[in-house]
């Protein structure tokens, strides 16, 4: 960050009016909080003590209305130099560098999410786990590790929480612990505060891919092969109706994000969503994202109304970010009336259980509906189930490939165009494994010939892959 080169003087329009040198720092305007439990540390040294001197002294003269005035660029000029200037009348001995850090920290503090900022420009970090103000988990490569970050205290955290609700509209306190947010750069967040929480408030951040990812890459990453690349972009060509399964942090969003390049640009495509994650390239599509209810529990708009509303937009294809309760029913109506080539994704083990969640969620709102019927619809709608698994390894694959074909009596009958099979490990813990191709003919081979790719499929299920 570059300080502006700003007169002097300047600096005074932060000053409070009743700011006074030996005055003690305010509390950040945060919710009352039980305390967080005690985390051992080990003693300051004299330069951290100085450090917390100096940005007491200085947040005792801050007006927090002038800070909200100024730009980010011009609020670190004049914390700077206001901290230049309280090191040399207290004779607080750190140099410039240690002086532009504690700036640094101010700002980053008043305007900025404080200690997770150096995780969140990270690329290789992929989640943050805050589990009180003590410790931060990060995820990189698919493994967990504790990291050296730490909040000042649980007021600080709660600063940061409330600050990343405020930007779209959220509240988060005790009258209302929970809340889903995002990101100026897209990652997702949720927050939970205490009472509902033990540790003091907890964040979770998935973070927002700034590198787009396609079939070639999660090749090279060993995600999936090229002969089930090959078979995938023939069935987003096709038209086909896809459910991504998976749990969580598997690499759902990632998938259906690689399907979604597949699309025809000239196709009208509309997203619904809970928390905006897709990220379509198409020069035609329509985001939506779901509301909560307000203060007074009015205007919550859901991703069932959202799929409802959708269908009215004339959409050529409706992806649905994340199925997981009663819309589950409109998404099989809308593949079923004319909306080709939708895509969703749900929680699910294998894909046999994605089918018996699927129809689960279908009776959460309709619960007249007999199990026959139910299963009818789904097998009349999904095409293709892909199953995606994060493995112990920390590695993400596309385990199964799945058709559903059609249903005998009250069993919905699925085959494996591909399945993942455990080999064995590698000295170094990666897991080796091969997958089983099934070249029976599928259920959807007329739609296949329709588009005139049905030669395409056959020659990709024929390749083999060295």
């Amino acid at each position: 960050m570059v300080p502006l080169d700003l007169p002097a003087p300047a600096f005074g329009r932060l000053v409070r009016d009743d700011a006074s040198h030996d005055a003690p720092a305010p509390s950040p305007p945060v919710a009352e909080l039980p305390p967080a439990p005690a985390e051992p540390s080990a003693p300051a040294t004299p330069q951290q003590r100085q450090k917390a001197e100096l940005r007491t002294l200085c947040l005792a003269r801050i007006d927090p209305a002038s800070v909200a005035a100024l730009p980010q660029e011009a609020l670190f000029a004049e914390v700077e130099r206001m901290i230049a200037e309280l090191a040399d009348q207290q004779r607080i001995s750190l140099s410039a560098r240690e002086q532009r850090e504690v700036a640094a920290d101010l700002v980053d503090d008043m305007l900025g999410l404080g200690p997770l900022a150096p995780l969140l420009e990270d690329e290789t970090v992929t989640d943050i786990m805050v589990n009180g103000p003590f410790r931060v988990f990060i995820e990189q490569k698919g493994k967990l590790t504790l990291s050296g970050i730490r909040f000042r205290d649980a007021a600080h955290l709660a600063g940061i929480a409330q600050r990343i609700a405020a930007q779209i509209g959220r509240r988060i306190d005790e009258s209302s612990p929970m809340v889903d947010a995002r990101l100026p750069d897209g990652s997702r967040v949720n927050i939970i505060f205490p009472p509902l929480s033990l540790l003091g408030p907890c964040l979770s951040i998935r973070k927002f891919a700034k590198r787009k990812i396609d079939f070639q890459q999660m090749v090279r990453n060993g995600s999936l092969n090229g002969q089930m690349a090959r078979v995938l972009e023939v069935a987003a060509r096709a038209r086909l109706n896809i459910i991504v399964s998976g749990g969580t942090g598997s690499g759902k969003t990632t998938m259906l994000n690689a399907l979604s390049r597949l699309i025809d640009p000239t196709e009208r495509i509309v997203t619904c969503e809970d928390a905006a994650e897709l990220q379509l390239q198409q020069p035609h599509v329509i985001p939506l994202e779901t509301r909560p209810p307000n203060l007074e529990g009015r205007g919550e708009v859901t991703q069932r109304d959202l799929v409802k509303n959708a269908l009215r937009m004339r959409p050529d294809r409706i992806i649905l970010g994340e199925c997981r309760g009663a819309e589950a029913f409109d998404m099989l109506q809308a593949m079923n009336t004319g909306h080709d080539g939708s895509m969703s994704t749900i929680h699910a083990n294998t894909t046999r259980d994605a089918v018996t969640r699927i129809e689960n969620m279908v009776l959460m709102g309709q619960t007249a509906l007999p199990a026959r019927a139910i299963r009818q619809q789904i097998v009349s709608a999904v095409d293709i189930i892909l199953q995606i698994e994060r493995m112990r390894d920390g590695a993400r694959r596309c385990t199964q490939i799945t058709e559903v074909c059609g249903l005998e009596g009250e069993v919905v009958v699925l085959n494996d165009i591909f399945q993942w099979e455990y080999e064995g490990e590698d000295p170094g813990g990666k897991l080796r494994g091969s997958y089983r191709v099934s070249r029976a003919c599928p259920a959807f081979a007329p739609r296949l010939a329709y588009f005139g790719l049905d030669r395409a499929w056959f020659n990709a299920l024929e390749e083999s892959e060295p």
